[in-house]
């Protein structure tokens, strides 16, 4: 059932965003790799995973919010099929951190879409980032951080509705970076944010 689930997905978010995809100074690449984006959809998951190219899509796992991705049979089988990571952020605890849930989950060979900015943002201003992408950067420090920016997704499904309005949106993904020796933490997702917000101005 999977194997005919996934293409669909892929197709019907494809279609209902129309997203194109642009790689500035980055090559698709199954190696290892943490793409980070900004956050103002639902569908900022599923449209961005399904806009890899297979081999690294079948690689490669959303982070997503499991309040929402659970709540209701559609949503929790859509998180299975594209295999989401869901994270309970009403559970968070110190000794079971999300970060090291990412972690284990990724081994060697998997990659993460992740969204620093925490909740969805409504807004033209993208939301300082939080914590946990350093936290990924310096326990992981082999991992390639690919900084993206998606564009429009938010029109597409906007705040309230229940199914999408299909539009155009752009997903603009940058070069690999990573934390650099003795960087602090604040510096760190400045440059981090710089990064996906160069994508939006590119």
């Amino acid at each position: 059932m999977k194997q005919i689930t996934v293409p669909f997905l892929v197709l019907l978010a494809k279609a209902l965003s129309g997203a194109t995809v642009r790689w500035v100074d980055c090559q698709p690449d199954i190696c290892q790799r943490v793409y980070f984006a900004n956050h103002t959809s639902h569908l900022d998951a599923l449209v961005l995973w399904a806009s890899l190219p297979k081999p690294i899509r079948a690689r490669t796992r959303p982070v997503a919010a499991a309040d929402y991705w659970r709540g209701g049979p559609v949503r929790r089988y859509m998180a299975r099929a594209f295999n989401a990571l869901l994270i309970d952020r009403k559970k968070i605890k110190i000794r079971n951190s999300p970060i090291d849930m990412m972690l284990r989950e990724i081994g060697d060979t998997q990659s993460l879409i992740v969204f620093p900015e925490g909740g969805r943002n409504h807004t033209d201003q993208m939301k300082p980032f939080k914590s946990g992408l350093f936290y990924l950067a310096k326990k992981r420090p082999d991992l390639e951080l690919v900084p993206v920016y998606i564009d429009n997704l938010n029109r597409v499904m906007p705040k309230g509705e229940f199914l999408p309005v299909p539009l155009l949106s752009c997903i603009s993904i940058g070069a690999p970076m990573w934390l650099e020796s003795g960087e602090g933490k604040n510096d760190f997702l400045k440059r981090a944010e710089a990064a996906v917000l160069k994508m939006k101005d590119h």
